[in-house]
């Protein structure tokens, strides 16, 4: 059985599931690390250009994050599964990304968790939003220094505007964290 992790965040669910570490393919072999291929499907049809962009936001984010150097000449495969989409789908995809990333108990320098933030037509800044918004902003932020790891923004913004999102970001990011370690400790508590 794989490692593999679902995260529901509001109405938006994924299912994640890690394979690997294995042999890779001689194409996509690098020498000195392993190799990690992210794959997002969509709930229904085939990924699109925006599941491309957000594969390679996540695979990313997982790179900074994995000892990938542990595992030279091998391959990692993480699967993202698409359940249900409500909004704040890419923090979502980091979140169960992280998640069955531990499960699968591969070495990583720090765990990462993903924020979406938005700012509504009267600049108010919203976690998780569902609704149509002025600008979109998603963070990976690292769990030990809270730094932003990888952003994706859409829509317009000042910088003023941008340092709010990343400090509500950084703030929101340790109810995460702490979801996190809540999680690990019910799973593995089960099975001492």
């Amino acid at each position: 059985m794989s490692p593999r992790a679902s995260f529901v965040q509001g109405d938006t669910s994924v299912m994640a599931a890690v394979y690997g570490p294995a042999e890779v393919k001689v194409s996509k072999e690098i020498y000195d690390r392993a190799t990690l291929e992210v794959l997002i499907q969509p709930k229904v049809g085939l990924p699109s250009v925006r599941e491309r962009s957000q594969e390679q936001c996540v695979r990313e984010t997982c790179e900074a994050s994995l000892l990938l150097s542990l595992h030279p000449r091998s391959s990692l495969t993480l699967v993202l599964q698409l359940i249900h989409d409500d909004g704040s789908r890419l923090a979502c995809f980091l979140n169960a990304a992280c998640m069955a990333l531990m499960d699968a108990g591969l070495p990583m320098s720090c765990l990462f968790c993903g924020v979406t933030c938005a700012i509504n037509a009267d600049s108010e800044i919203i976690t998780d939003p569902t609704a149509e918004s002025r600008a979109l902003m998603t963070f990976a932020i690292d769990s030990k220094e809270q730094r932003v790891m990888m952003s994706y923004t859409k829509g317009s913004f000042s910088v003023h505007e941008l340092q709010q999102c990343i400090a509500v970001s950084q703030k929101a990011s340790e109810n995460i964290f702490q979801f996190y370690r809540d999680s690990v400790r019910r799973r593995y508590s089960k099975n001492l």
